[in-house]
């Protein structure tokens, strides 16, 4: 049986692809700061007090799969929290940067011994954090963050490539989700759904590619 990890998978996107991949036959560890009844419903394995923001997060993770195989991992878990120029606010963005930079840099890397030939990694990230996408300005901090985490992962396809191991950076569409205020145009599941067939279709030879759920190209 396959082996998943994801991260954020105590509600939102996180919560979706948990269920899905459990109805797919893959055995999920779903890791999150706190756990969910919604998630605990799915019978999946959890781990809990995994925050992404923190070296102790990453550590509670790395022993928690000591010595087990890692097929995937999707690093989910990420904040949004609104900046414009007028109302700047410096610390929401470094929480957003630890969380959703560094976060997913973190983890891959405190799981690099589980991960082997043919394991895949995929970054939830944002259309949000592409230079070329930005025609409307303002979330600084959210934009900043995500644009840092796409460097991270296409960098991680070029350092993981010899070891066989893809990455994909996948946005997952405008989503109605607490993150968002329930405001979107899709609901999780159907990003969810955009997402796996995304991770189906990522391999050694595409590795590092920036794309929508629906399957669009995005520019960087």
């Amino acid at each position: 049986m396959s082996g998943a990890v994801i991260t954020g998978a105590n509600r939102g996107i996180g919560l979706e692809l948990s269920r899905a991949l459990k109805a797919q036959g893959w055995s999920v560890i779903g890791a999150c700061r706190k756990s969910s009844s919604e998630l605990e419903a799915l019978g999946v394995e959890i781990v809990g007090d995994v925050e992404v923001g923190s070296d102790e997060g990453a550590t509670v993770l790395a022993k928690a799969l000591e010595g087990r195989s890692v097929d995937l991992l999707i690093n989910c878990a990420g904040i949004l929290q609104s900046n414009s120029l007028d109302s700047l606010d410096f610390e929401s963005m470094r929480a957003q940067f630890e969380i959703n930079s560094l976060g997913p840099l973190r983890i891959t890397s405190a799981l690099l011994p589980n991960l082997h030939e043919g394991s895949k990694v995929a970054l939830i990230t944002s259309r949000m954090g592409s230079v070329s996408d930005n025609t409307s300005g303002g979330q600084y901090g959210y934009r900043m963050s995500k644009c840092a985490l796409n460097i991270a992962g296409a960098s991680l396809a070029v350092d993981l490539r010899p070891k066989g191991i893809a990455v994909a950076l996948l946005h997952p569409g405008f989503v109605r989700t607490e993150m968002t205020g329930g405001n979107g145009l899709i609901d999780a599941t159907e990003s969810a759904a955009g997402l796996l067939a995304r991770i189906d279709e990522l391999t050694i030879d595409n590795s590092g590619g920036f794309w929508h759920t629906n399957g669009e190209e995005l520019g960087w």
